[in-house]
């Protein structure tokens, strides 16, 4: 990979650069380390092209929470790219770089690659190192690679893996050959259809794309099997208590005097108005609503009615795609419920806003891994996605059975 470029989301440290994860509170903190991602891929000869702009700290689903101003969708101006890595997705739409970083929480790296019409890849919870990147939700998130290809991914992953131990949630699961994958025989692949994930309110040009794709998968001589996840309804809702009471906790660290530091210019102040008013400032809308959002759920009186009860309802999903993964290899769903929406069209309706990651949540919950591939456009000309999922550390099985529905002939 000498030479090739790559773009990384400001909420990965790459050692000398700015790392701002899109907050007034980061404006000025320059990473002193290499995330262990990085480091890896700069052995390997990949350099290091820039920043790309995000949600702040990774929340949202639009990447219009950024201190730093909206990113643009590269196939219409008006529309956002999706988030929270939609600057490392239209960096690679819009040609700008031929690779990229991302990490996806409850669907970050695969609803932005749908909107933006390129290739993501969240590998199952504790294949790469999250050391070096600013921790949302540490029992969710994950680094993975956007790009342009399957072949791509597959090439950048290979870089990205193996155990760390400087991350506690790093994986020792032999890494997978994702290069051979790619020539892997997909008609050997049971390919299962969640009809949970064909109930919502999901765009008419999504439906059909779906259908007809998995017509040609049907028609290549691959097998396809009806499933359900029946927990699948209660994911959304799990993962806004349990993304919430996360973020309160690991948000606790950023006081103004660290990382940068936030000058307030005043003298004789109290450490406690010190924090509250760094936090008003440097903080955004959507941030400030989690951190408030994560500490009710976290306190006495209700932690047990809405995080306990969250806890559970993870296991029970997670019972879910152990039983589907026992009688298929590999899911097929769609990404989004719509493609790319207006610029400002959910800001001002959160719950609709959240909506967008109802197809993605489920992956993190279960901590399996999910690659988004364009599968063709809508009536306004804007990519529709689809979803491929497989069980923990199965990536190879996500790479061959993509790669082969990349080159099917339509």
């Amino acid at each position: 990979m000498t030479g090739v470029p790559l773009a990384v989301k400001d909420i990965i440290t790459v050692k000398g650069l700015k790392a701002t994860g899109g907050s007034k509170i980061l404006e000025n903190y320059t990473a002193a380390y290499d995330a262990t991602v990085i480091e890896k891929l700069k052995k390997a000869g990949v350099v290091i092209l820039g920043k790309t702009n995000c949600d702040e700290f990774a929340m949202g689903s639009s990447n219009e929470n950024s201190y730093f101003g909206p990113v643009l969708n590269p196939h219409d101006n008006t529309r956002v790219p999706g988030g929270s890595s939609g600057g490392s997705a239209a960096a690679i739409a819009a040609d700008l770089a031929p690779i990229a970083l991302g990490t996806d929480t409850g669907g970050s790296i695969r609803q932005p690659a749908a909107f933006c019409g390129i290739v993501g890849l969240k590998p199952s919870y504790g294949r790469v190192s999250r050391f070096g990147s600013m921790a949302m939700a540490s029992s969710l998130d994950q680094i993975g690679p956007m790009a342009n290809s399957v072949k791509d991914i597959a090439y950048l992953l290979s870089e990205m893996v193996g155990f760390d131990k400087h991350d506690s949630s790093s994986s020792k699961a032999k890494s997978g050959d994702y290069l051979s994958a790619l020539t892997g025989d997909a008609k050997k692949l049971r390919v299962g259809i969640p009809k949970e994930y064909f109930s919502h309110d999901t765009d008419a040009d999504i439906k059909e794309a779906i259908e007809s794709k998995v017509k040609n998968l049907k028609d290549a001589g691959v097998e396809i099997v009806d499933v359900s996840l029946p927990y699948t309804d209660y994911a959304l809702a799990a993962y806004y208590l349990l993304m919430p009471a996360e973020v309160s906790s690991n948000l606790a660290r950023y006081d103004g005097l660290r990382y940068g530091g936030l000058c307030l210019d005043k003298n004789d102040i109290s450490l406690d108005k010190w924090y509250k008013e760094v936090r008003s400032i440097g903080f955004g809308a959507e941030t400030k609503r989690r951190i408030m959002l994560g500490t009710y759920i976290l306190s006495a009186g209700y932690y047990d009615a809405y995080y306990k009860q969250a806890q559970r309802v993870r296991t029970l999903i997670k019972h879910d795609f152990a039983k589907v993964f026992s009688q298929v290899d590999v899911l097929l769903t769609p990404a989004t419920p719509t493609t790319a929406f207006k610029l400002g069209e959910k800001s001002q309706d959160p719950l609709q806003m959240y909506l967008s990651d109802v197809f993605t949540v489920g992956a993190n919950i279960a901590g399996v891994c999910g690659l988004t591939l364009p599968i063709g456009k809508d009536k306004n000309d804007l990519p529709i996605g689809m979803q491929l999922l497989a069980d923990s550390f199965s990536e190879e099985k996500l790479l061959t059975m993509g790669n082969f529905i990349e080159n099917l002939k339509k």
